[in-house]
């Protein structure tokens, strides 16, 4: 099982804030991003952005980043700030 966050306007677009989905094997960030896909199209929309940002066990990430179960993954729109 792994944990997935979502946070700002990520989280308003799908009217969540977190998931809970079972992993019988590792994967990659990329290939998470796919079976979230699977879901519904407000998934589908939001996942398909290249910009998101992904952390896993709260360290930022790329998409070659390989899950595992137990682990948090964190989506996240680009955060502006000055």
């Amino acid at each position: 099982m792994i944990k997935i966050l979502f946070f700002g306007a990520l989280r308003e677009r799908l009217q969540q804030d977190s998931l809970n989905l079972p992993l019988t094997t590792s994967c990659s960030v990329e290939e998470l991003q796919h079976r979230l896909c699977a879901h519904s199209p407000a998934f589908t929309e939001s996942f398909t952005s290249a910009n998101l940002l992904c952390a896993v066990n709260q360290k930022l990430t790329k998409k070659d980043q390989m899950i595992q179960s137990g682990d948090e993954v964190a989506f996240f729109p680009p955060v502006t700030g000055g």
